[in-house]
């Protein structure tokens, strides 16, 4: 296995590159609020008055095994959720805070059912981990917290002391990765240094301790994969397990040093990470499957995030959303799992990827009658659409064939010919099983 075409995986997390497709979950006490995850931030809520979110925080009709199910009819593989979120707020029943879903009118811990939910859907299990937190009182404020622009700040920073709160953090992270068995994947997020705002410095791996915290990780779950946003050095000692971009595509594959490395590009169906209720950009069928697309053709897996409503369901907005890449992934799947970029160049309004001697050429602007593919002449044995094995004709190299049709084919071109009709899914798939 081979991560982006070119780095070697270990073993333990070989799983990373043949999955490809993964759930993100944003859940906290901001769904309440409903109008994006970094409302406390935004609208500058003090703890105190951000506090009336916690006192009404009553997910009653969550169901993870729906969430899970969900997921996996989706195509996905594997899940992250926000075990923390930079509210400060916990979804488990830490013995480090008083902050945390046990003390709200819920009264249970959401953590537990969500590990055994996803599990038992065949799903691996992540968690995403806020190294900032808006709540703790040992953590500096800075120009992203709430409290940026009260009078008073810089004088509250005297009493509050990093060093503790990274502590804390650790003694959290021990939890997570010690009470629920196998954990694949955790994010940390994110990191600031040189955001500095009125003499209040940003945070980075001096404040969280990363190293010592990065130790602690490996020590509890050798096989884990972690994220990038550590501020850590890509030097020998601590090499960059995932890169994480963030809300776009890559031009070309990230690379450390000049070398390919396991990355992840992580989306929202909507503007928002958390549930928002107004919110109304939200993608369409071909973007969605688009964005899947794009990532896996240059080697890299889409983490798409599912913002739950304040009741602990999914908005019909994002199930319609998951339906549409479950419609998709139904037919085209094998596209997508095992598969990778191809040495060849896709034509215009095209992406390749590639499984062994199966190329997939997805058609994401369908064109008038042909699609031209340069090096592909004389190497294909069979051609078919993917969402229902009908057979796709190409143009015989060594025939006379005139007009430009023919000096195309003549270089060395496949020219394959299609319906003047897109066929009825989203991005059609036409698999190209090459010679051996």
């Amino acid at each position: 296995m081979t991560i982006g075409g070119g780095m070697d995986a270990s073993e333990g997390k070989a799983w990373f590159t043949q999955d490809r497709f993964g759930m993100f979950i944003h859940f906290g006490l901001y769904a309440l609020a409903a109008r994006h995850e970094w409302v406390q931030h935004r609208e500058e809520i003090s703890p105190a008055d951000y506090r009336k979110y916690f006192e009404n925080f009553d997910p009653d009709l969550y169901d993870p095994r729906e969430w899970a199910r969900r997921a996996r009819e989706a195509g996905m593989k594997y899940v992250v959720l926000t075990a923390k979120h930079h509210e400060g707020f916990c979804l488990w029943d830490s013995k480090h805070t008083d902050y945390k879903a046990t003390n709200t009118p819920y009264g249970k811990d959401l953590l537990k059912a969500y590990v055994e939910a996803y599990r038992a859907e065949g799903l691996k299990v992540g968690f995403y981990y806020s190294l900032i937190d808006w709540h703790h009182p040992e953590f500096p404020i800075d120009g992203i917290h709430p409290l940026r622009n009260h009078p008073d700040a810089l004088e509250m920073n005297k009493s509050r002391d990093v060093r503790k709160y990274a502590e804390y953090m650790r003694n959290q992270v021990t939890e997570l990765l010690t009470d629920f068995g196998e954990i694949s994947v955790i994010w940390f997020d994110f990191s600031y240094p040189k955001r500095d705002y009125r003499g209040m410095p940003g945070k980075g791996r001096n404040d969280w301790e990363s190293e010592e915290l990065v130790g602690l990780v490996r020590k509890l779950q050798p096989n884990i994969i972690v994220g990038d946003r550590l501020d850590l050095p890509t030097d020998g000692n601590f090499p960059k397990d995932l890169a994480t971009p963030e809300q776009y595509t890559p031009r070309v594959a990230p690379t450390v040093n000049g070398k390919p490395v396991r990355w992840e590009v992580c989306h929202t169906f909507s503007g928002s990470w958390g549930y928002h209720r107004d919110e109304t950009t939200w993608k369409d069928a071909a973007q969605l499957i688009n964005i899947l697309v794009d990532t896996v053709s240059l080697g890299g897996n889409l983490l798409m995030n599912v913002g739950p409503t304040a009741r602990g369901t999914f908005d019909a907005r994002a199930n319609k959303a998951l339906e549409t890449y479950g419609e998709w992934m139904r037919l085209n799947s094998r596209s997508i799992y095992g598969a990778g970029p191809s040495e060849y160049v896709a034509p215009t309004g095209c992406k390749f990827t590639q499984r062994g001697n199966r190329l997939y050429l997805h058609i994401q602007t369908w064109p008038f009658r042909h699609i031209h593919i340069e090096g592909l002449g004389r190497k294909v044995k069979y051609a078919q659409f993917l969402h229902d094995a009908s057979e796709v004709h190409w143009l015989d190299p060594d025939a006379d064939v005139d007009s430009n049709i023919g000096v195309a084919v003549g270089n060395g071109m496949l020219t394959l010919e299609l319906p003047v009709l897109k066929p009825d899914v989203v991005s059609p798939v036409v698999e190209l099983i090459l010679k051996d």
